[in-house]
């Protein structure tokens, strides 16, 4: 059985509506799919009905931007429902502040010279979500120049020491833990991998009893990597997760292309209904 549980929409900064994304889940045979839109869950109810009609379990699900130790952390938490009233305020919070920091990346990219504007990244954002650094780098790679610089080239200018490297630092990873539990989900440390000291993961991990991403594609050293997670997940996590980060048709790994465990999808899923 197919299962995608990382998977991104127009509601963040995917580029496939909720709708679109369900029925590649259909064409692709997912028959679990969660959505985890950046500080949104508006797919989610937009995705609801489809999924039911074409027999795909949707569980719903959000992304977050945290900080640790002024570094980003990002943390996807599963729900049996999303609509608590304390997590819908602190996403708009969140989704608002973000959307500023976007706007200040803009600037510094201008500033240092590129032909870019604030209406040009408004374009990109299909919603009412954040307008995120996603957006900014679609918009350098739209202008009528943009064709001269590759993604990876663009990509650049967000990473640390880039021009425009400014990371959301006004949501604790702690309390971003809390904030899940006390509306009745499950934490995820999403991607260990990508974190920029992976030695970390065993800080984040002690906190509180949360989940961990291990069957992730976007990995050097995927082969050596998953393995490993999985182990570390045995040992300090409640449960392993996984998914395709799926953003688009042009992403390199394409919707329920990971093999993700039934058995840990059960877990997750038992979890939710007793929560």
């Amino acid at each position: 059985m197919k299962v995608d549980l990382h998977v991104h929409t127009q509601e963040s900064d995917g580029i496939l509506s909720a709708e679109e994304v369900v029925n590649l889940a259909h064409a692709n045979n997912v028959k679990i799919l969660a959505i985890t839109d950046h500080e949104s869950t508006e797919g989610i109810a937009k995705a609801q009905s489809l999924a039911k009609r074409l027999n795909i379990n949707l569980i719903p699900g959000v992304e977050l931007l945290t900080n640790y130790q002024g570094k980003e952390v990002h943390l996807l938490g599963y729900f049996k429902d999303v609509n608590h009233p304390v997590l819908q305020t602190r996403l708009r919070e969140i989704r608002e502040q973000r959307t500023t920091l976007a706007y200040d990346m803009v600037e510094r990219l201008k500033n240092s010279g590129l032909a870019l504007e604030w209406q040009d990244v408004e374009r990109e954002v299909s919603a009412e979500g954040a307008v995120s650094k996603g957006h900014i780098m679609r918009a350098i790679y739209h202008r009528e120049c943009g064709c001269s610089q590759k993604w990876q080239d663009i990509a650049e200018y967000f990473r640390p020491g880039g021009i425009a490297y400014l990371p959301y630092l006004l949501h604790a990873f702690e309390d971003a833990v809390d904030l899940i539990f006390a509306c009745g989900g499950l934490p995820v440390l999403a991607h260990p991998g990508l974190l920029q000291n992976p030695k970390k993961i065993f800080e984040l991990l002690a906190y509180r009893p949360i989940g961990l991403e291990v069957y992730y594609g976007y990995w050097e050293r995927q082969e050596i990597l998953i393995p490993y997670y999985a182990e570390v997940a045995e040992r300090l996590a409640i449960i392993a997760t996984g998914g395709s980060d799926y953003h688009g048709p042009s992403g390199l790994i394409k919707l329920g292309q990971m093999d993700v465990p039934l058995e840990e999808v059960l877990r997750l899923q038992t979890y939710l209904t007793n929560a």
